[in-house]
């Protein structure tokens, strides 16, 4: 009597390969990579919207974004300053200077400023915040340092636009 010989199918020994993927456009269930819509969404196999597509679509959204705020951001801040500083006196103190600041607002809007005030002949500085000034509005500031010593000297002033 000849041997039966019976044929078991092979039982596949690998791990199977896990996919990456990423949600339908449409409705988030997860497809492969390569695909933008599910077989639900997309039932009749029309061609897709290639990956290229939709990244250029969304760099020409932000760009258009940030053209739009730069806009306004320059409607929002135009009209404000130039302000312009005089120094008017210099009075020496026990502790330093004492120097008195004629400020102007020549913009069409509101608007505050730094102003900054340098020695002349050592380039040293000192900065004084202002306060907001109306259109056409002139205000006198002081301020103490001890940032150029005791001695009274030349001063030169001016004011920071936006």
């Amino acid at each position: 009597m000849a041997p039966s010989f019976r044929m078991i199918p092979a039982t596949p020994t690998a791990e199977p390969v896990a996919t990456h993927t990423h949600g339908c456009v449409r409705c988030g269930r997860p497809v492969p990579l390569d695909v933008a819509m599910c077989e639900d969404c997309n039932p009749l196999g029309l061609s897709q919207p290639a990956s290229s597509q939709v990244h250029g679509t969304v760099f020409v959204a932000v760009l258009a974004a940030i053209v739009i705020l730069a806009v306004l951001g320059r409607v929002a801040l135009s009209g404000i300053g130039p302000f312009s500083a005089d120094v008017t006196t210099v009075v020496p103190t026990s502790s330093g200077l004492t120097i008195s600041l004629t400020i102007r607002n020549d913009g069409t809007k509101a608007g505050s400023t730094m102003c900054r005030i340098t020695a002349s002949g050592t380039g040293a500085q000192t900065a004084v915040q202002v306060r907001q000034l109306q259109p056409g509005e002139t205000t006198m500031i002081e301020t103490s340092t001890a940032r150029f010593g005791r001695q009274p000297r030349q001063f030169a002033a001016s004011c920071d636009s936006p």
